[in-house]
């Protein structure tokens, strides 16, 4: 089958799952195959949905139930624009920075048999850096804010496992007494935040080793001994570990319009299929080694779907976490400190209001009606009959 125009992820899942799964079940953990069928079905009718009608021009629409599984490209918008109102309120009018901190491909492995326990390593070891060198009053001598993001992908789908984190440009002094701010566009040395999260990713590594934390099935059995293990590490330690740090925008608007670019995504969206051809897929990646040149690459079917599910996170897995000044125990209150530091009047605090019914979002977002009636632009859409499920999806 070839197909040329609005490829979906679902469309080559629907063309080829059956037989990947076919040949790769045994293998394959069971949440993989839920986010499978869940993509191949998303918005079908064997999810059920609803025949509506409008009361004026007595046109008839039928809309099917989404998936809502976290990795359906179809069913992140709302999602992202519920989550982007939320955080809105808890920024404050400073600069913040984008910090990117990164492994090394020797640890790919390692992380694709361990997502849980490796993925949790990345966040630790890279809040415990952050939050370590702020408050060193060599470097800031503040307790600051910041959100992290896991991403697991590079542009060709391949493993890349990485956190993104939006931080504060400053911080409460110890004694919550005054607000302390970074210097203009610098946080930290990039240098030495790379080789304090070389140091404490390295550490909790051992650790979760020594306390037999992890798994070594197959090709990297060896690394159960200590001495192989050990070698491993020290290949770590010689090797230059990336930590990206750049200001992002100074007005909250820019910094939110940022974040949701990192928030709700999946391995690939379906705006970068270009088409299915002769059991290939083709699609657009942005080469950064070529000056971020955007290209086409062409994989076999099988291939891409390989590529897709490696970035499939364990259930209850939580990708967005928030420390410090944003962690949500205490977050309110230093917040509300934060602000009077600051010096911000309370009616110029963000106390945005987010709609409870995905009507109201939808229609906040974008401005339109989802009652509206398409075809006339001046009914209602009057729900006539309901479609029921012939399939129950386990949610995530």
């Amino acid at each position: 089958m070839d197909q040329t125009n609005n490829v979906e992820v679902a469309d080559i899942f629907r063309r080829y799952g059956d037989e990947y799964r076919r040949i790769h079940q045994s293998e394959m953990p069971l949440h993989q195959l839920r986010v499978m069928r869940a993509i191949e079905i998303c918005r079908t009718r064997e999810l059920g949905g609803h025949v509506e009608q409008c009361d004026r021009c007595g046109r008839i629409r039928i809309s099917y139930n989404s998936c809502r599984n976290r990795h359906c490209p179809k069913c992140q918008f709302l999602k992202k624009e519920q989550w982007v109102l939320e955080i809105t309120r808890y920024l404050l009018p400073i600069q913040y920075f984008h910090v990117v901190f990164s492994i090394p491909d020797l640890l790919n492995p390692l992380v694709l048999r361990n997502k849980k326990a490796m993925y949790d390593i990345l966040f630790q070891s890279s809040a415990q850096t952050l939050k370590e060198l702020s408050e060193d009053p060599k470097y800031l001598g503040a307790r600051i804010g910041f959100i992290s993001i896991l991403h697991t992908w590079g542009q060709n789908l391949m493993d890349h496992p990485h956190v993104h984190c939006i931080v504060t440009g400053g911080g409460l002094s110890a004694d919550c007494t005054q607000w302390v701010s970074c210097k203009k566009n610098f946080l930290l040395p990039v240098k030495v935040i790379s080789a304090r999260f070389r140091k404490k990713f390295l550490t909790n590594l051992k650790k979760s080793h020594s306390a037999n934390e992890l798994k070594f099935p197959a090709t990297i059995e060896y690394l159960k001994e200590k001495p192989h293990f050990q070698q491993l590490i020290d290949n770590l330690f010689a090797k230059e570990w990336v930590v990206y740090c750049k200001p992002s925008f100074k007005q909250t608007k820019y910094v939110v319009e940022y974040l949701s670019k990192y928030t709700h995504r999946v391995a690939i969206g379906n705006h970068r299929i270009i088409k299915v051809e002769n059991d290939k897929v083709f699609f657009r990646y942005k080469d950064y080694a070529c000056k971020s040149k955007m290209k086409i690459m062409t994989v076999d079917a099988f291939e891409f779907i390989r590529r897709f599910l490696l970035h499939v996170l364990p259930d209850h897995f939580v990708k967005i976490r928030y420390y410090g000044l944003l962690a949500q125990r205490n977050r309110k209150d230093l917040l509300e400190e934060c602000n009077v530091r600051l010096g911000v009047p309370p009616e110029e605090r963000n106390a945005t209001e987010i709609p409870s019914d995905w009507h109201e979002l939808y229609l906040m977002v974008t401005g339109e009606e989802l009652t509206r009636c398409p075809f006339c632009g001046e009914g209602t859409m009057i729900i006539k009959e309901e479609i029921p499920a012939q399939w129950y999806i386990r949610p995530p």
